[in-house]
């Protein structure tokens, strides 16, 4: 608030007695205004990165953009940037993760010695590594104790239900999810399991580094065993688990089926269920789950009935000896160090190559965050989420919907009636931004000296919460992650889309940066969210986010001529000697980094309303959008992480994440690419979908 003070000049007049004339009165000082310097005007606001918002500096401009645009945008930030010893790979998302660790730090510092916080409870439980080591293994006893004193194998599945409520996965996994034909209900939706190794493929194939890899992970089931007392024979049990599960992989579908969004739609009653998998016992499972299932979704059917089949042949012991490794593995980093240790020694290092665990106080930073990620994000948003910054991105999110809905209207291989459903579903979008509009509340018990306890309590609590939606209207208010997550989704029973306060920081977005950058970053993310809605998947889910067939079968079939192009570029790109990128298994995100990025140039060209972008240290307006993409995906990875993420994660490498742009016609003539050069295509080779 601007204040005006007024200053009075009070005067005394002092009368006397007087025999002559008073002297006059002297003439008034003369007024004399001060004339103060003129403010210095304030500096405009730089961006956090660069002159215009990008790291110029990081560029490696020795190599043409149209041989590789990630090394020509990225190169020396690549080659100069290592990775930290706790971390599997790193970069830009890596860099605002560890602002965002280190911001709750404070907030649970500042809460640790407060007896009524509930953060402070439980951040301190976890510091509290002396406590931890005293306890041993007695707080997870009782739970190993049950699961050994099984006799026969009439009680497993309950045990598995049991197992589930306490957020270990068993055979099977799932909850209560939105029914995708009819997203106004909640059904029981189920999906496989049993598999220790993050994919089935690791199993299965003869690569060298996967034979190395199942080696490592059957001594894992050895230590694991022989930590948690099982010394006798563990080696032979050992072995005895990794056959069992080698099996299961064997009839597990494959990630590409398990995101089929048709393929994986089996509704069934319970009476069906027992009768597809007669060898495992459904009833006491659910029971074990305390959920009541009379009609329920289960994915892949023939792995149902195959696992369960497996899992009625398997001798009891072995089914006792699994559920005992992964208990241990679900909980071991708030058990004793020895267990924690062993856990990170194969899925850390030798899993993902990360030579070093976290220090405890990261790590107490994430099992805070993910015990009672609600209450901490209320205070994380309320200090580092500024209202300005919901306000650009609501302009923002706005602007990329009227350019996608113009480029819907412009499509030649879509019926024109479809065009008027898509347009629809585009406006019914939900926007979801910051930090959700609602919080839950937390009614399990929070220890200082309890940190295995607190750990159990909120996994039975996400369990039983998840479970008692059954019956209830539609949570909409829900969100899949927390604010102080670097990431954003698309939910399509939802039809929403969805920006964490975390994200929304630079690289990605910086509100003094040039809008190209901002464009090319977090609009192209903002298009790659919404555009999820129109992939491969997404575009099953109807104006109500329900799964159904709304397009011609003519705009299906030009689709998948489309989309199949697509598959075969991302085809073609050689990781490592002999290991491809997926297209089909990346196909969803690819499709969602094309069409974003359509987007997102056109918002940008349509914000400038006619006026010429400026040149900036060199830059055209439109490099500086493709130099604003590239930089959000600068990450180096350990080899083993990499190899990982080839089978497990849908998402291409950041390199070929960035090489998408030569499918754009513009990024030619702005960074002048020339055919010969390796990311050229021919303009019929570009692929154009939304």
């Amino acid at each position: 608030m601007n204040r005006v003070i007024v200053l009075g000049l009070a005067t005394s007049i002092l009368a006397g007695c007087a025999t002559t004339p008073p002297a006059p009165p002297p003439p008034p000082p003369a007024i004399v205004e001060a004339v103060l310097p003129a403010p210095e005007p304030a500096p405009a606001p730089k961006p956090q990165y660069g002159s215009f918002g990008f790291d110029s500096a990081g560029m490696d401009t020795s190599v043409a953009p149209g041989d590789d645009f990630y090394l020509y945008a990225n190169g020396t930030w690549l080659k100069n940037t290592p990775i930290p010893s706790d971390k599997s790979n790193y970069g830009s998302f890596s860099v605002l993760q560890d602002l965002s660790q280190q911001r709750v730090r404070d907030i649970l510092d500042a809460a640790k010695d407060d007896p009524s916080s509930r953060i402070g409870m439980a951040y301190s439980s976890f510091l509290d590594e002396a406590g931890v080591e005293a306890k041993g293994l007695s707080p997870i006893q009782p739970w190993l104790d049950q699961v050994r004193a099984l006799k026969s194998r009439d009680g497993y599945a309950a045990l598995q239900g049991e197992a589930a409520r306490n957020g270990i996965t068993g055979l099977f996994g799932g909850g209560v999810i939105q029914d995708d034909r009819n997203t106004d209900i909640y059904i029981t939706g189920l999906g496989q399991a049993g598999l220790g190794l993050p994919d089935r493929d690791m199993y299965l194939l003869p690569d060298a580094n996967f034979v190395s890899l199942r080696a490592s992970y059957l001594d894992h089931l050895t230590k694991m065993l022989t930590l948690a007392g099982e010394t006798n024979a563990a080696a032979a049990r050992a072995k005895a688990i990794m056959d069992f599960e080698t099996r299961i992989a064997k009839v597990s579908w494959t990630r590409e089926d398990v995101g089929d969004a048709t393929k994986t739609y089996n509704k069934m009653t319970l009476a069906q269920l027992r009768k597809l998998a007669p060898g495992f016992d459904w009833t006491g499972y659910f029971k074990g789950r305390s959920a009541s299932v009379n009609e329920l979704l289960v994915a892949e059917p023939s792995a149902f009935r195959d696992i369960a089949a497996l899992s009625a042949k398997a001798p009891l012991q072995v089914l006792k000896d699994q559920l005992i490794v992964q208990s241990l593995d679900t909980y071991a980093d708030v058990l004793p160090q020895a267990v924690a240790d062993e856990n990170f020694a194969f899925f850390g290092t030798k899993l993902n190559g990360t030579p070093e665990n976290q220090p405890r106080w990261k790590r107490a930073v994430d099992f805070t965050t993910n015990v009672l990620d609600d209450d901490v994000s209320k205070l994380y948003v309320a200090k580092w989420f500024p209202p300005e910054s919901k306000a650009a991105m609501d302009d923002l999110v706005a602007n990329i919907i009227a350019a996608m809905g113009r480029r819907i209207d412009n499509l030649s291989w879509m019926a024109p009636e479809t065009k008027v459903k898509a347009k629809a579903k585009l406006a019914a979008f939900t926007p979801r931004i910051g930090y959700p509009t609602q919080w839950h509340d937390y009614t399990f018990d929070v220890r200082r000296d309890d940190l295995f306890g607190n750990a159990m309590h909120a996994n039975q609590w996400s369990h039983d919460w998840n479970i008692h939606k059954l019956g209830q209207p539609i949570m909409r208010w829900e969100w899949g992650f927390d604010s102080m997550t670097v990431n954003a989704q698309a939910n399509f029973k939802l039809v929403a889309i969805t920006f964490p306060a975390a994200i929304l920081q630079p690289p990605f977005f910086d509100p003094n940066a040039d809008p190209a950058i901002n464009y090319g970053g977090i609009g192209a993310v903002i298009g790659h969210e919404m555009s999820h809605h129109f992939d491969d998947q997404g575009s099953k889910y109807d104006i109500h986010g329900n799964l159904s067939d709304w397009w011609t079968p003519k705009d299906v079939a030009s689709f998948k001529a489309l989309t199949g192009r697509l598959v075969k570029e991302y085809d073609a790109y050689e990781v490592f000697p002999g290991a491809h990128v997926k297209g089909e298994f990346t196909l969803g995100e690819n499709i969602g980094d094309l069409a974003g990025m359509s987007s997102a140039y056109d918002a940008y060209h349509a914000s400038l309303n006619g006026r010429e972008p400026p040149v900036i240290d060199g830059t055209t307006g439109d490099q500086r959008f493709y130099l604003g993409w590239a930089q959000v995906w600068r990450r180096n990875y350990r080899e083993a992480n990499l190899q990982a993420r080839l089978l497990t994660d849908p998402h291409s490498p950041s390199a070929q994440r960035t090489w998408i742009v030569r499918n754009f016609d513009p990024w030619y003539p702005a960074f002048k690419v020339q055919p010969g050069q390796k990311l050229y295509l021919d303009p019929a080779d570009r692929v154009r979908i939304w």
